[in-house]
């Protein structure tokens, strides 16, 4: 049975869930209404404090317009529109109100005509504020400056009129204005001791707070408040922190006329409390309600669960194969189920009978397809060994008529290493692809220069017409002789399907080797392109084809580039068209040349004992060797190979594996004992040559003690590298 997903709960817990999830909708819906009703709350709250701050900003307007209006009356005296300045200050003097610390008269280029904090005709003093009143004699209208401080240290406000000069100079009239009147609108508001109240100039500064107004004046208020106007346009509500640390909720408004802003701070505490305290109510109502829907879940639960219990343990019973008893319920479902459950008893029982039938036939066809698998293994295995022991001789006594060139029979000797080199391809691919469906198809992977491998590839086929193109190094990690095997998969793929001019390409780019087989062959249609590289598929024979195939070359070529981690693909532009192969594989690191070997020259001649029960095969083979320079004698039976190698002491030992009185393997091992200190790996070379050449075999005989394995029929290069190396390399 498959684990469900997440927590299991008991019947129980799962009724407790679901009367949990009826309530949930209307607990939600009591939720909204109580937060509907907060917010509505706290909205009105808002709206409330808004309203105040516009109200104290139309006092404190209405403060700026008074004052407006009182320098507008001064400037309507004679002495001003008649020039006579001096009486201007006097009366200006005169009617200054009580809260303003005097009245200046500029003229069109800021510069003060008179000062009535001074006498008449006194020395100028600094302009405070500039810019408004810059702003009053560009605009011609009345403007309200920013507070500051003057020499004498008192904080004031310039309130700034335009006027006319008798000869019609723009000049202006302005009042310097104490903070305290704006403190007095303030004073009258009767506000609760934690709450705030802040008057400020068009700049932000400070002119009146309902807090220690004599520190705080001409300054900043907080950054949280200053935070909150730059963001919230002309007016807005929000949470700000007083210059004492205080959390507030203020509301603030910006006059249109002055630019002057109110803000009143409340504390934050009051807002939301009406919520808070009707949510909490709501809580335990919704607790009790839910408690009593629990009890009276859990006592229908418990009933329900008895029940349950006595189909669980009909279905314990059915599941150890006993027979089923459920006792008879008054719930429709839960009887209903017991009675499946014993007819479910009844039919296990008939299906275990034909289950135990259906699985001795399963057994004994597994037994017999194990033994037809091992039987094909050994099959195969023989196969190699049987086909190669009587190619061996053949392509030895091929390779001795090359070496004598005998002009006669040159024709001959090709068509016979053509049909000889093809068979053992045969035999190759048969054995490789039983170990691809085995899983036993193994690399030797090590760093090597592709393109060394390629060329050696490419000159192994004089008699084709193939053109290279590879740079003079290219290194991958990988098995040499299985990359080679690759190329002349797909070089001997281009030969069968008729091509006269085969390209390859090697280069290397973007971290990766790319080698192109292309060819103008046969071509392939889509359905062919889409099969190619599947075991024993092969496509329609043209009448240009050389020799014959089981469709296992482009398979084992994709195997092999598979397990080096790379990819290969075919392309083909249609019948006739010619064919293109292209493999990638990863490229490595170089490798750093090593020391030269201790090979011996490869004139130099060696005593060699050749042991092989075919007679033809040891007789060719010695003929090649002697040929190539060594003294050769041949033994054909285990015991005769000893008496030889006592007598003789050779350096090089070539061994076939199937002997008829004692294995190859046994043979190594006993010729070593036999010589004693003399048969170690550096004075006696041991040579592996057998028709067994599969991976095993090879690890087998390299554990035996030989020093190399060669697979029949081995080709003269092999055997040539074989005999020249040293002992023991």
């Amino acid at each position: 049975m498959r684990a469900a997903a997440g927590p299991v709960l008991s019947l129980r817990h799962l009724l407790i869930l679901l009367t949990a999830i009826g309530l949930l909708p209307l607990a939600l819906l009591g939720v909204w209404t109580i937060h509907g009703a907060g917010l509505y709350l706290e909205q009105e709250q808002e709206r409330m404090m808004i309203g105040h701050a516009r109200a104290l900003s139309s006092a404190v307007d209405a403060e700026l317009d008074a004052t407006v209006a009182a320098l507008s009356g001064i400037a309507k005296s004679p002495q001003l529109a008649g020039g006579d300045l001096r009486g201007f200050h006097e009366t200006a003097s005169r009617l200054a109100r009580p809260d303003w610390l005097g009245v200046v008269l500029s003229d069109a280029d800021g510069r003060p005509l008179f000062r009535t904090m001074a006498p008449y005709g006194a020395a100028a003093a600094r302009i405070a504020d500039p810019g408004s009143l810059r702003q009053a004699m560009e605009q011609r209208r009345p403007m309200a400056g920013h507070v500051s401080r003057g020499q004498g240290g008192r904080a004031a406000v310039p309130v700034r009129v335009p006027v006319t000069g008798p000869d019609g100079q723009p000049w202006v009239l302005t009042a310097v204005v104490q903070p305290d009147r704006f403190l007095d609108v303030i004073a009258r508001q009767k506000i609760p001791a934690d709450s705030v109240i802040a008057v400020m100039d068009g700049g932000g500064a400070l002119v009146a707070r309902s807090r220690d107004q004599e520190r705080t004046v001409v300054h900043a208020p907080s950054d949280s408040l200053q935070a909150l106007m730059r963001s919230g346009g002309p007016e807005g509500v929000g949470p700000t922190t007083t210059l004492e640390g205080d959390g507030v909720i203020s509301a603030y408004t910006t006059s249109p006329r002055y630019g002057w802003r109110v803000a009143v701070g409340a504390p934050s505490a009051g807002f939301g409390v009406g919520f808070l305290e009707r949510f909490a109510v709501y809580l335990l109502g919704a607790w009790v309600v839910l408690s009593g829907c629990i009890a009276l879940a859990s006592w229908l639960s418990g009933r329900i669960v008895r029940r349950i219990e006595g189909v669980q343990a009909g279905a314990t019973a059915l599941g150890s194969a006993r027979a089923v008893r459920v006792a008879p319920s008054r719930i429709r479902e839960i009887r209903a189920m017991g009675q499946a459950l014993e007819a479910a008893a009844e039919r296990r029982a008939a299906q275990e009978q034909e289950r135990s039938r259906l699985l001795a036939s399963l057994e004994v066809a597994l037994a017999q397809a194990r033994q037809a698998g091992q039987a094909k293994d050994a099959f195969l295995a023989m196969l190699g060994h049987e086909l190669r022991n009587p190619l061996s001789p053949i392509l030895t006594a091929l390779d001795l008529m090359d070496l004598r060139d005998e002009p006669g029979s040159q024709r001959e000797r090709a068509i016979m290493r053509r049909q000889v080199t093809h068979l053992r391809r045969l035999v190759d691919d048969l054995l490789d692809v039983s170990r691809i469906a085995s899983g036993k198809l193994a690399i030797d992977a090590r760093p090597l220069d592709l393109a060394e491998t390629v060329r050696h590839a490419v000159a192994a086929l004089p008699a084709e017409h193939i053109t290279l193109e590879a740079p003079d190094e290219v290194w991958v990690v990988g098995d040499e002789t299985r990359l080679a095997q690759v190329l002349g998969n797909l070089l001997s793929n281009a030969v069968r399907f008729g091509s006269s001019d085969t390209r390859v390409t090697l280069a290397a780019a973007d971290g990766q080797a790319r080698l192109f087989v292309s060819d103008n062959g046969a071509g392939m249609d889509p359905e062919l392109l889409a099969r190619v590289f599947e075991p024993f598929y092969q496509a329609p024979q043209p009448l240009a084809r050389r020799t014959g195939g089981l469709g296992l070359g482009l398979a084992i070529v994709r195997e092999i580039v598979e397990l080096h981690g790379g990819r290969v693909a075919a392309f083909s532009a249609g019948p006739g068209a010619g064919s293109r192969f292209e493999v990638v594989l990863p490229l490595g690191a170089r490798q750093a040349p090593g020391a030269p070997d201790g090979a011996a020259q490869e004139g130099q001649g060696r005593r060699v004992l050749l042991v092989d029960d075919n007679e033809d095969a040891a007789a060719a083979g010695a003929l090649l060797l002697r040929h190539l320079g060594h003294a050769v004698r041949v033994a054909h039976s285990a015991a005769e190979a000893r008496a030889l190698a006592l007598a003789e002491s050779p350096e090089v030992a070539i061994l076939d594996i199937g002997l008829p009185d004692m294995d190859g393997h046994a043979l190594a091992a006993a010729l070593r004992a036999d010589l004693g200190a003399a048969g170690s790996r550096d004075v006696l070379r041991l040579v592996a040559l057998t028709g067994y050449g599969q991976q095993a075999d090879v690890a087998r005989a390299l554990a035996a003690g030989f020093d190399v394995h060669l697979t029949k029929p081995a080709t003269i290069e092999a055997l040539r590298g074989a005999v020249a190396a040293a002992p023991g390399s």
